[in-house]
């Protein structure tokens, strides 16, 4: 059941961090420059929504769909996502940081980062087949059981991805930065 349902409005430099969020369905809506930091914003569906320069860290997001959902020079560090609604979950991250975040088990096929910082991002068991990583630093970020398939990381860097825990056939890299596929090999590499 919908507590409330707002489609199509424009919410700028809003503190939900004091505030709280309204329970209810967020549709084709806009963020900009809001706060859900520390936010219980549990049980709420956003659906076509951006969220544009918003500081979303250590926000619990327990049973929240995000439905077709773009985050654009965000702060979302330590969010859970593994906790959300999966049920049509599509996300796109640009300029983002998403540090010490989890997408433990997600189905996030065709998930685009773009120069995203995503120090220690817990990827394990999740399906990122045709992602796309481009320019983003992932040092640190955790890649056991998951599904690479045909993503791509040619411009991705600091990755350490090992081929025979994961998935990766068809993924894409490039010769500069192939040595994260060797790392957990122990192999030295002279140039």
């Amino acid at each position: 059941m919908v507590d409330a349902y707002f489609e199509e409005q424009v919410y700028e430099r809003m503190n939900y961090s004091e505030t709280g969020i309204i329970k209810g369905e967020y549709d084709n809506c806009t963020f900009r420059n809001c706060n859900f930091s520390n936010t219980h914003a549990l049980n709420i569906c956003f659906v076509e929504c951006e969220f544009i320069n918003c500081n979303f860290s250590n926000t619990i997001v327990a049973n929240t769909a995000f439905k077709f959902v773009k985050f654009v020079e965000c702060k979302i560090i330590g969010v859970v996502f593994s906790q959300c609604d999966s049920f049509l979950l599509s996300l796109y991250f640009k300029n983002c940081v998403l540090n010490l975040s989890s997408f433990y088990q997600l189905q996030l096929q065709k998930t685009t980062f773009i120069n995203c910082n995503l120090q220690e991002v817990d990827f394990s068991e999740s399906d990122l087949s045709k992602a796309i990583f481009d320019n983003c630093n992932l040092n640190n970020a955790i890649f056991d059981q998951t599904r690479l398939e045909k993503a791509n990381f040619i411009t991705a860097f600091n990755f350490d991805i090992n081929p025979s825990g994961n998935k990766i056939k068809g993924a894409k890299f490039s010769k500069e930065n192939i040595i994260g596929l060797l790392k957990s090999f122990d192999i030295g590499i002279e140039s």
